[in-house]
């Protein structure tokens, strides 16, 4: 059986490296550890293009492959690795470099991954799940591995994909503009994800049936989830009130758990599939972090748009969730160098970015600028919590509009969000 399995995806293999490719922002990083014998490791949700990311890596180079997410795959636990590796040798030669896609389906997968490492092979895998293979990684190949994370398409490759490209003096024509914005507000409401992008398929529909096979899969099957409703009305919970504060207590209050130690247990599942990412608040003390109520955001909009309940999306809500997930693509890490803040006075800042220990950026969300009271609001917050932080670079991320404020001896910049998208500051 192995030896048809390998066949047939050896064919999916030549037909996906023959397709155009949408080159990403991290090739050239991941590009440099090619040659390493440091394992890469691709992160990421499902459907992100890890896969063919990984594949275009290794694109030039003899290379065998297999996926451990093939529904024709007998029950992994039954998969023999010698007779697997035999297979691998007969049908590719005997080549050193070998992708494993969704590794984490294969139970004790780092001890094999190890025993290949050891025996000399350059290994690519990829996993959708961010804290397991994180902490397999860290018990069974500490040093010996290298994390490239790979999340639906930023701005800019998803610019790449429309082919356009923004130029000197192009945007001062008012149909260049226009076009620019509705992609920014596509991107808002639509998400990334690379066959929303590429090929034009129904959001909403595409990404509820996606939704729900990464909570079958990753979630309800791999935890073996006995109240799969429960933890179903939980994500669509935090997914319908993205950007907005929660507190465990209170959230197994109001959905019915029975278990708050359940809850957070659960939230940690949809954590680790890469379907939300807990925010929490900037505190010099750890332990008040812990206990201070979190941010929920999501990996992509479009989750959003494909899970509302409301009959009109909360754009305010939306630009401060696109405005999240442009950060950790990237490369900040939530929690250890992007946080939210509260002032003294109980103002908030969307984000903090931290740079060693000391935070270094403020950042706020606003979509419309145009009342008074609420311009008066962003800059109060901003400026309170720079004091406080002893930050000065303050930012207010808007729709559309770009100037600059003094306030009480603080410069605060507006920025388009078009233009922030398009800004070079990954932090790789």
């Amino acid at each position: 059986m192995l030896k048809s399995i390998i066949a047939k995806q050896k064919e999916d293999k030549e037909r996906l490296l023959s397709l155009p490719y949408i080159e990403r922002s991290k090739q050239k990083y991941a590009q440099k550890w090619l040659s390493s014998d440091l394992i890469k490791v691709i992160l990421g949700p499902r459907r992100a293009g890890k896969s063919v990311f990984a594949l275009m890596l290794l694109k030039g180079q003899s290379f065998a492959y297999f996926n451990f997410d093939d529904e024709s795959l007998p029950g992994q636990e039954k998969i023999d690795l010698d007779e697997l590796m035999t297979e691998l040798k007969l049908s590719y030669g005997d080549t050193k470099y070998i992708l494993f896609d969704e590794i984490q389906n294969l139970p004790n997968w780092e001890l094999f991954a190890n025993r290949l490492h050891r025996g000399g092979y350059n290994l690519v895998l990829t996993g959708s799940n961010a804290s397991l293979l994180s902490m397999e990684l860290a018990t069974h190949l500490t040093g010996r591995h290298i994390p490239i994370e790979i999340l639906p398409f930023d701005f800019k490759e998803i610019l790449k994909a429309r082919h356009y490209e923004v130029i000197q003096g192009k945007l001062l024509l008012p149909n260049e503009k226009a076009k620019l914005l509705e992609y920014v507000n596509q991107y808002m409401t639509n998400g990334g994800f690379p066959e929303i992008v590429t090929k034009g398929v129904d959001p909403r529909g595409y990404l509820d049936v996606l939704f729900d096979a990464i909570m079958f899969k990753d979630v309800i099957k791999r935890y073996k989830v006995r109240f799969s409703k429960q933890i179903d009305n939980l994500g669509t919970y935090l997914i319908n009130n993205v950007s907005g504060q929660y507190g465990t207590k209170k959230l197994a209050d109001v959905l019915n758990f029975k278990s708050q130690v359940t809850l957070e247990n659960y939230l940690d599942y949809l954590t680790e599939a890469y379907l939300l990412f807990p925010l929490e608040r900037h505190f010099t003390k750890v332990s008040m972090r812990m206990k201070s109520y979190k941010k929920a955001y999501v990996v992509d909009n479009g989750f959003v748009t494909a899970k509302a309940v409301q009959h009109s999306p909360n754009m305010g809500r939306l630009m401060e969730s696109l405005v999240f997930a442009e950060l950790i693509k990237k490369g900040y890490e939530p929690n250890r160098e992007l946080f939210y803040y509260k002032t003294r006075n109980n103002r908030e800042v969307d984000f903090v970015i931290k740079k060693g220990y000391m935070a270094s950026e403020l950042i706020q969300v606003c979509y419309d600028l145009s009342r008074p009271d609420v311009e008066q609001r962003e800059v109060k917050a901003l400026v309170e919590a720079g004091k406080e932080l002893d930050v000065t670079n303050l930012s207010i991320i808007t729709w559309n509009e770009k100037r600059e404020i003094t306030k009480d001896g603080m410069v605060i910049q507006l920025k388009p969000l078009w233009e922030w998208l398009l800004e070079d500051k990954e932090n790789l």
